[in-house]
């Protein structure tokens, strides 16, 4: 696909290294623009075009671009929602939400190569945004540096994957298993352990947890940045506390946009500063916000 003068005035569908998305244009009009992705939860905001209507972002000058999950949406696996069902009951780390973030982390930079070429975008490194599930493939992208990044943020990150498997078992009262397997799955994705490895790339992070989430406590958001900060410089560094925030920052079903709510209007509000400052500012302007 290639963008023509029609496309930059409004979003735009389609996939790209087979991975759907939905693209917005930058608010300014201008192109080359920046360009961010944007990776949804597994609650929702479960699809690309519910995180748009999330975190739109709609004053930034650049490129919003939003992936759908593996195994979400239009990349269903045969037998549909009822065979990923069937995948978290036998095992949910190992067989579904492991799978889920390391072929998403993986693909980005495919994803990432075709987008340049579909849409009039910068060279710059790209931004990363992501909420729940899609935050842990940010991390874990960031952690093995595949693909060159200028800032990140995530929202609610699931920093260590036991998180969501405790969160599974009180909601269906059924114990989890902690095969070697598991185990290993968790290590991998388990980020506090992770902290120097993805602090190695020095790029600017964001973390914003709610106050409601009710399966990453915030002070886990904070524990990352501590373990950060002792590799990273500190101004490039932020953790970001809203209170009415649950983990789920969307209206069921997830699938399409929702009303913003106040907590999600901060939420984007602060994604849109974080990445005006670091990503979009010309270098000298925030050299100058940051001494």
């Amino acid at each position: 696909m290639v963008a023509d003068s029609g496309i930059l005035t409004g979003p735009v569908a389609g996939t790209a290294a087979g991975v759907p998305f939905l693209a917005l244009p930058p608010a300014a009009g201008d192109t080359p623009a920046p360009l961010v992705i944007g990776l949804h939860a597994f609650e929702p905001p479960r699809a690309e075009a519910a995180l748009a209507g999330a975190v739109p972002m709609a004053s930034l000058p650049a490129w919003r671009v939003y992936l759908g999950l593996p195994l979400f949406g239009a990349r269903l696996p045969e037998g549909g929602v009822p065979e990923i069902n069937r995948r978290g009951e036998r095992d949910y780390l190992v067989e579904l939400f492991g799978p889920v973030v390391e072929e998403a982390a993986a693909e980005l930079r495919s994803v990432i190569s075709e987008l340049r070429a579909a849409f009039p975008v910068t060279d710059a490194p790209v931004g990363l945004v992501g909420v729940g599930a899609g935050a842990s493939a940010v991390l874990l992208a960031l952690a093995e540096g595949r693909t060159p990044v200028g800032a990140a943020a995530v929202v609610n990150p699931v920093v260590d994957p036991a998180l969501v498997v405790a969160a599974r078992e009180r909601r269906t009262g059924t114990p989890y298993r902690w095969t070697d397997r598991a185990q290993l799955a968790r290590a991998r994705l388990d980020f506090d352990g992770r902290a120097d490895e993805i602090a190695r790339g020095r790029v600017p992070l964001l973390v914003v947890n709610g106050g409601l989430d009710e399966v990453v406590d915030p002070e886990r958001g904070g524990s990352l940045l501590d373990a950060l900060v002792a590799h990273a410089p500190e101004h490039a560094l932020r953790h970001i506390v809203v209170p009415d925030l649950a983990h789920a920052i969307g209206p069921e079903p997830g699938l399409e946009p929702g009303p913003l709510t106040p907590a999600g209007v901060l939420t984007d509000r602060a994604l849109t500063e974080w990445f005006h400052r670091h990503l979009t500012s010309p270098p000298q302007v925030r050299a100058g916000t940051e001494a």
